[in-house]
């Protein structure tokens, strides 16, 4: 008997994750309906800051450069002396761009502006979130998702083919898997707030008392706004007064300075940080993506970006087994993603015992450049490569020109929710044409010419040699020629028949 489905999939939480996850199959022409229990959108800054792999991502959903316009570069650090003097250092190890890495540096936007950018986006394509619509209990089995909701104190029941929880740490949709959420609290809390304030410049991220628990505070300019967000530990236990009045006196007393007038505070929250990582990451039908899988202090700005990661890695995946793929394909999200998000845990962990000592540096290994699937099942090379760029890497841009003469990047070429397959100096005729995949071929009898060596630089490939790049990014296959029957196989595995 034929199912009846309200949607194919089920989003709760309209946070980054959700609204990533929301975007990506959206331009797939999924159906979806995208639910967030509170009745507006959140106006705080939580996470500002946009890392350089999320920035490709921002460029392939078509918003990366509304957010640049929207927030800007970090500034400098100002580490304010007891004296009233003061040293500007670089927090963010500056590194030109480069062809295979067009960005290299993390944008500034507060997370408010981020989401409303990503809602806009998510208008275009014809969807919005629905707020005040609350998630209150579900069962699946073999076949779907059964959902009920609450919105504006009436309950409804859905069916949903899937499910996706991006509803935070106190997911529900975790709970209700009755998956376990082990990790620990590492002994430090804080206070982060949104204010407006006077007595400082805008140009620098002001520190006080690095390196004391008890003394510190920072105070850094929110590109896009006239705010300044506010960072402080705080003791573990006792209120504290997050007015205006209350955090002007704490910025008092540990500045040491009358000058410095807080006005209003937009948002504020006190938090004790956690490092936590879910046991499973999928039940059945059901799904866990950004928070509600994961975590971990705030050093480091890796939350907002891992859990964009999340999604863009499981968009593409839902969308293919909805459109017909091997259901397996499923199994590689948690395989892909939870070993990800381990070591991130570990990396903020990390950084936040540095920023304890006033040592707080953020160089190559937060921007998420390097990370990738090597391990994965959906990794493929034949022969097996040794060195330069492998399966299960994050593809490199380069600068190329097509055969009409006119520039390209392969970021453009990947951009869409396709698939896309390189041969170098091939015969194009030998992988037939098939939807959901663009192919390409450089050198003489290609549509692409190297004239730079850009292309050969960062693949290292051969004569006859083939990359299938995912519709996330990474690379997927490398075969040669005279090993195309082992592509046609993968391509089969992943819906692209």
């Amino acid at each position: 008997m034929t199912q009846e489905f309200a949607s194919d999939v089920l989003i709760s939480g309209a946070g980054a994750a959700g609204l990533t996850l929301a975007i990506d199959l959206a331009r797939r022409g999924i159906s979806f309906r995208l639910i967030e229990k509170l009745g507006a959108p959140f106006h705080g800054s939580r996470g500002k800051g946009i890392q350089p792999r999320t920035q490709e991502i921002f460029e392939d959903l078509g918003i990366l450069d509304r957010l640049a316009a929207t927030g800007g570069p970090y500034p400098r650090q100002r580490e304010h002396r007891p004296d009233g003097s003061f040293v500007d250092s670089d927090m963010v190890t500056a590194a030109a761009p480069t062809p295979a890495e067009p960005y290299l540096t993390p944008l500034m936007v507060p997370q408010f502006l981020t989401e409303g950018v990503m809602r806009e986006r998510l208008r275009e394509l014809g969807h919005q979130v629905e707020y005040g619509c609350e998630l209150i209990g579900i069962t699946q089995d073999g076949d779907g998702v059964t959902a009920r909701l609450s919105h504006h104190g009436r309950e409804a029941t859905i069916r949903v083919r899937y499910l996706v929880g991006a509803d935070g740490g106190r997911s529900l949709v975790r709970h209700a898997l009755d998956t376990g959420f082990p990790g620990k609290t590492l002994g430090v809390r804080a206070v982060v707030a949104d204010l407006e304030l006077t007595g400082l410049e805008r140009d620098a991220w002001h520190r006080f008392h690095d390196g004391s628990m008890e003394r510190q505070v920072a105070l850094c300019p929110l590109a896009g706004t006239k705010l300044f967000q506010l960072q402080a530990p705080v003791p573990l236990e006792g209120d504290v007064d997050l007015s205006a009045e209350g955090l002007s006196k704490m910025v008092a007393e540990r500045t040491g300075r009358d000058d410095i007038g807080i006005h209003s505070v937009v948002w504020a929250s006190a938090y004790s940080m956690n490092a936590r990582l879910a046991d499973r990451y999928r039940v059945g039908r059901v799904f866990l993506v950004g928070d509600a899988a994961h975590i971990h202090p705030p050093t480091g700005g890796q939350g907002l970006n891992t859990s964009v990661q999340d999604s863009y890695n499981l968009g593409w995946k839902l969308a293919a087994v909805i459109a017909g793929a091997p259901a397996p394909l499923l199994d590689s999200y948690e395989d892909e993603r939870r070993p990800i998000a381990a070591d991130m845990l570990g990396l903020s962990a990390k950084l936040l015992e540095a920023g304890k000592r006033g040592e707080m540096r953020r160089g190559r290994e937060v921007q998420q450049l390097d990370l990738g699937y090597p391990c994965s099942a959906l990794a493929l090379e034949r022969p097996e490569r040794h060195g330069g760029l492998l399966a299960g890497d994050r593809a490199p841009d380069a600068r190329l020109r097509g055969a009409a003469g006119q520039a390209r990047r392969l970021f453009q070429l990947f951009q869409g929710p396709h698939w896309t397959l390189l041969g170098h100096d091939v015969d194009r005729d030998l992988v037939p044409a098939r939807r959901g995949l663009h192919i390409h071929g450089t050198g003489p009898r290609g549509d692409l010419r190297d004239d730079a060596g850009e292309l050969q630089k960062n693949y290292s490939l051969d004569a006859g040699d083939w990359v299938l790049v995912r519709p996330d990014g990474y690379v997927g296959a490398i075969v040669a020629s005279r090993e195309l029957h082992t592509l046609e196989s993968y391509l089969r595995s992943v819906g692209l028949t």
